[in-house]
């Protein structure tokens, strides 16, 4: 696939660092709500916080991580980068992917506690496990986010063989094609 023009490369981009970013700052967000859940010695406060967790779990962290991930894909696939090129690349993705599944997988949780504290007032231990699961699960998603983000940055060397085929310069007249060990990733 040939790359993106420079303005529709930049509106992805754009859409995709934005998404990336919304989505660890509601995780982070998410993570101090729960935190508040578990801690507070208030009725009132630990009844809204979740379900203000619910709120915000479906209706932004959701969306944004369906948004990192699309927008993320149209990215790869509109720049010099591919999609199966690099192994950053693909480690992006598979952490996307996986993030994104355990993410509707933990909303489970999310919306039994919200359903718990509609009903009644959380009292001090009750649902105690769950109430701490969700702060570990909202810890665990900011390091992977964390960790997709430095990937993005540092872009760690290392091209796949796909990568590498598409680098080559294709043969001719029944020559094969060699590489220079001296270039590095766009040429000599």
């Amino acid at each position: 696939m040939t790359p993106f023009p420079p303005r529709l490369r930049k509106l992805t981009l754009t859409l995709h660092v934005t998404a990336s970013v919304g989505w660890l700052g509601a995780v982070a967000a998410f993570l101090a709500l729960a935190i508040a859940g578990l801690t507070s010695t208030s009725s009132e406060t630990v009844r809204g916080t979740y379900l203000a967790m619910d709120l915000v779990g479906w209706f932004v962290i959701v969306p944004f991580g369906i948004a990192s991930l699309l927008s993320g894909v149209a990215q790869s696939l509109g720049t010099v980068w591919g999609l199966l090129r690099h192994y950053w690349v693909i480690a992006k993705l598979l952490i996307t992917v996986l993030a994104t599944l355990l993410l509707l997988v933990h909303m489970q949780p999310v919306g039994h506690l919200a359903d718990a504290a509609a009903r009644a007032a959380l009292e001090g231990g009750e649902l105690e496990g769950m109430r701490i699961q969700l702060i570990a699960d909202a810890a665990a998603a900011l390091v992977v986010l964390l960790t997709a983000a430095a990937l993005s940055v540092f872009k760690p060397r290392g091209v796949t063989r796909y990568g590498r085929r598409r680098q080559e310069p294709p043969a001719r007249g029944g020559e094969q094609a060699v590489a220079c060990p001296l270039a590095g990733p766009g040429g000599p």
